[in-house]
């Protein structure tokens, strides 16, 4: 058996229980490993799935280019679809993200403009408004927009939330996710509560961004936006794909937190994983805790693999910079 192209192998990803970082919790706490996928992260699933819809609705033609702001992720999964389908790829990304994942994109043939991270996300010089303008002005292009496109949301409700569901055979009872495009977590926690309703989401946020106020108060405050370090979590927006009724709590994690975690998902588990997948565990740890019992099964998605981070939180001395080690 063999597969026609690469992006046929996305998904099916395994479900590893985490055995040293949960010392001291009760019931089983379980990790979604999604670097198994080929671009090395869970941002695969519905970048294929939002090419996909683009082709069916008419919107991207043959020899079209896609556009998109990412952080990385996404646009590997993007420029992994868009070598087994014929199309070009330009990637905005802000200037907060590390080297890797600039030349890992452009190894696979993406052209990448770096934007400014600190300016308000209507700014003509955000990564959003770039993508935007080079849409408008480039012919047979199309931007998926992952943060407002709910093929997203649609890419896990379809694939990621029964994968889960078949390999704990339905005894999950909690789920948490980080949350930045809000597509992961709203797509699992979808499909985990039509088989489970009683099943518990808690969203994995960051100090610097505005989901946590915005679940709890149900107000945009601006003055939550700062800059933080964390990548691929956290917004100073609002993404449709963000579904607040879906996601019961949310907890914030700092960049420390996270990062230090991280390291320890490595050495400790031999789980070699980003930045954002520390802050996962971290928060949903916290919340195991206090309210994990015996019966209780949690599953945590870690989106992506270590290598878009050797330069910065795999590195002693940026480490020591930061004053984090």
């Amino acid at each position: 058996m063999y597969l026609n192209n690469i992006t046929e192998a996305i998904g099916n990803t395994p479900l590893v229980k985490l055995q040293k970082v949960t010392e001291g919790i009760r019931g089983t706490v379980l990790a979604k490993v999604e670097y198994f996928n080929p671009g090395n992260s869970v941002k695969d699933r519905m970048a294929v799935k939002m090419i996909d819809d683009a082709e069916k609705a008419g919107i991207l033609k043959p020899g079209g280019t896609i556009i998109e702001g990412t952080s990385g992720n996404t646009g590997m999964g993007l420029a992994l679809a868009a070598i087994a389908k014929g199309y070009k790829c330009i990637f905005t990304m802000s200037d907060k993200q590390g080297q890797e994942k600039r030349d890992i994109l452009k190894a696979v043939g993406a052209e990448i403009i770096i934007c400014p991270t600190n300016v308000a996300p209507d700014d003509p010089r955000s990564y959003y408004s770039v993508a935007r303008k080079l849409n408008a002005e480039i012919p047979n292009s199309f931007y998926p927009n992952q943060y407002d496109n709910l093929s997203n949301t649609a890419a896990h409700y379809e694939t990621t939330g029964p994968e889960i569901w078949q390999q704990t055979e339905g005894k999950i009872t909690h789920f948490a996710a980080g949350v930045g495009t809000g597509g992961t977590i709203s797509g699992i926690s979808k499909y985990l509560k039509e088989q489970r309703p009683e099943l518990v989401t808690v969203g994995l946020d960051t100090y610097g961004s505005v989901f946590k106020k915005y679940k709890e108060t149900g107000i945009f405050d601006e003055n939550e936006i700062y800059p933080y370090k964390t990548e691929g979590i956290g917004e100073d927006i609002l993404p449709k794909n963000v579904d607040f009724d879906l996601i019961d709590l949310f907890i914030k994690v700092a960049d420390k937190d996270a990062a230090v975690m991280t390291r320890r998902l490595a050495r400790e588990e031999g789980l070699f994983v980003g930045w954002s997948c520390g802050s996962a565990v971290y928060g949903a740890l916290e919340y195991a805790r206090e309210h994990l019992t015996e019966d209780d099964t949690m599953v945590v998605v870690l989106p992506d693999h270590g290598t878009r981070y050797l330069a910065k939180i795999y590195n002693d001395d940026w480490m020591r910079e930061q004053g984090w080690l």
